[in-house]
């Protein structure tokens, strides 16, 4: 496996150390959640986090097309994972990687969303959603997920969203990406891309959860939004928190401002809202309880996480 910069040989160590943590039986599983939910038990959440490592590297391996770091994604994959095993109810019957998977990819994809750029990602909810869910429809429909996309299923794909049969064609050109399951994970071969798999099967606990992520990210875009005064505030929702953006034109007339000018705003109100969203992001991770804190989840790299607990 290759991964350019300084995080090669830390990152491919840290992925050949995931061998030491045996699966867990469902029995054993639910055993462990138990002692750290009730006993407050690290040495158990050390072991029910250690034993799903391999599932935030998969989900983080998924997202790698985005061009951004292995060693990052898989850190904020890690630090979801450890959200998960904080709130898992082991009563509910589902196995712990169900609801895990929720979590890790809820904070990689946050983590892409902040350092990906907007106009790669798509403005609108619709071009969102089809960004990070493409290649999940794809292999619904039975599409190559490294090959162009039938008429049959561009036209499908943009009615469920209801995007133009254009924006999906370039969406599937800008992720198209070769990966076999089969392919091998690790140099010697005995590691492949099915082992890592999760059980994925949907629960209304995973749901819930999923909705409560997205609660939270509004939440932060909330108080980013605080952030500018009025008419910045205005401008930046108008042109890239709406289903359609309202052209410059048409805020130039209604700001009395000139179009370079409403971009100026609209890019320094952008940043002062992504800055906010960090910062605040930063500080639950600071402020959560110091039982989170307890697992070191280490992965090498210039941008190293120290912790679950923050960066």
């Amino acid at each position: 496996m290759k991964e350019h910069g300084r995080s090669a040989e830390p990152l491919t160590l840290y992925l050949q150390d995931l061998r030491k943590y045996d699966y867990l039986s469902p029995e054993d599983e639910q055993d462990l959640a138990r002692r750290w939910r009730d006993e407050g038990d690290a040495g158990a959440l050390d072991k029910l986090v250690g034993s799903h490592l391999r599932l935030a590297v998969k989900v983080a391996k998924d997202h790698r097309r985005y061009g951004l770091p292995l060693a990052d994604l898989v850190a904020e994959g890690n630090m979801g994972l450890m959200h998960a095993a904080r709130k898992f109810d082991p009563d509910k019957g589902y196995r712990f990687s169900t609801y895990a998977f929720w979590w890790i990819r809820a904070a990689i994809q946050e983590y892409v969303l902040h350092n990906w750029s907007m106009v790669k990602i798509g403005k609108t909810t619709a071009q969102r959603t089809l960004f990070f869910n493409l290649r999940r429809m794809k292999a619904r429909m039975r599409e190559l997920d490294n090959g162009d996309l039938s008429p049959e299923a561009t036209t499908a794909i943009a009615s469920e969203l209801g995007l133009p049969e254009s924006d999906v064609v370039e969406m599937n050109r800008r992720l198209s990406v070769d990966r076999s399951l089969n392919a091998p994970l690790s140099s010697d071969g005995e590691t492949e891309w099915q082992d890592l798999l999760a059980d994925e099967r949907a629960n209304q606990e995973v749901h819930l959860a999923e909705l409560e992520e997205r609660n939270r990210q509004r939440q932060l875009i909330k108080l980013g939004l605080q952030k500018l005064n009025d008419r910045d505030r205005q401008i930046l929702i108008a042109r890239r928190l709406l289903d359609t953006p309202v052209p410059a034109d048409e805020l130039s007339r209604r700001f009395n401002l000139s179009r370079q000018r409403i971009g100026q705003i609209e890019a320094k109100a952008f940043k002062t809202v992504q800055k906010a969203i960090v910062a605040n992001r930063a500080e639950r991770r600071l402020n959560a309880s110091p039982n989170e804190k307890r697992v070191p989840l280490r992965v090498g790299g210039p941008h190293r996480r120290e912790s679950a607990g923050g960066r």
